[in-house]
């Protein structure tokens, strides 16, 4: 699934290997079928299609099957208006999550990069911290941050190399996930220069952008591999994530817990994490990391939040 727009989605179809040779990839535009119910399809889904697949103008095809999921990328709607818990699929089966955040112009907000790594532990994803506008202000503090928990990370300017990052994409699905006006659409043209994604302006009274992604897009990389490119976040609901899953990210600290309460946060108040990491079994920064990502996990977080 390459794109979706108001109950349209856009799939790349691949020539099955009985097709004629040379004949080339297209694109089919397709509806879903009335059996598939209230089943959803989202940006990355591999689908089974019938009817029309031919890819002319104002044909439309049908999704009849959605094929079983490697990933579910997954935020809550706890960060919204209306906090009925539920989950929001993002995108499926993608294999790396990118979390791009500006050091600087809007500043970066590590409690909104905690909850994007948290979804990212969840859904079983290797993230990628990709640091933009690195001319405006040195990224040391921030990737010292992220360092204990093992995060690797990409450093870019406008108009700088994209080599790295190149080479942390090739061959991958990547979803890309940021705040808005962190410069992720300028990323995504640099990448893609035919992908046209519209890029606009930080407020410079209140240091927010404003979303110029409005949906979620699959764009295929010159060099091989894909990124799903989304609309920017100002808050990432974490209802559907639960503390046994966030710490399954950190397995030098499991065996720790075994002497902990029933019922613990592992917060404080009688964690036996505490007692563990003062007998030297781990690093006290990984506990530091590991109860910041667990807080974070507590009620939204909005566009001004740290």
């Amino acid at each position: 699934m390459v794109a979706v727009d108001r109950g349209r989605y856009t799939t790349l179809v691949e020539p099955g290997r009985q097709a004629a040779r040379g004949r080339e990839p297209r694109l089919v535009v397709a509806m879903k079928a009335r059996e598939l119910g209230r089943k959803g399809i989202v940006v990355g889904d591999r689908v089974a299609l019938v009817g029309d697949v031919s890819g002319r103008p104002d044909t439309l095809a049908r999704v009849v099957r959605v094929e079983p999921r490697t990933s579910m990328l997954r935020r809550s709607a706890d960060d919204t208006d209306d906090t009925d818990g539920i989950e929001r699929p993002v995108v499926a089966n993608a294999d790396q999550l990118v979390i791009v955040t500006a050091l600087a112009d809007p500043p970066p907000r590590p409690r909104m990069i905690d909850r994007i790594l948290v979804a990212a532990f969840d859904a079983e994803i290797d993230p990628l911290l990709c640091l933009t506008k690195s001319d405006l202000a040195p990224p040391g503090e921030l990737v010292a941050l992220y360092e204990p928990l093992g995060v690797p990370h990409v450093v870019v300017h406008k108009g700088g190399s994209l080599d790295e990052l190149r080479d942390h994409l090739r061959g991958r699905l990547s979803v890309l996930v940021g705040h808005s006006g962190v410069g992720k659409s300028t990323l995504v043209n640099a990448l893609v220069p035919a992908a046209n994604r519209a890029v606009a302006q930080v407020n410079a009274v209140t240091g927010r952008g404003r979303h110029t992604s409005t949906s979620a897009v699959a764009l295929e990389l010159p060099d091989g591999g894909w990124i799903i490119d989304t609309p920017g976040v100002r808050s990432f609901g974490l209802a559907h994530v639960s503390v046994e899953t966030v710490l399954a990210g950190f397995p030098d600290l499991v065996e720790g817990t075994v002497h902990c309460p029933k019922g613990c946060t592992h917060l404080g108040d009688g964690c036996a994490l505490d007692a563990w990491v003062a007998a030297g079994h781990a690093d006290p920064a990984r506990l530091e990391s590991l109860r910041r990502l667990l807080s974070s996990r507590e009620g939204g977080l909005d566009d001004t939040g740290a």
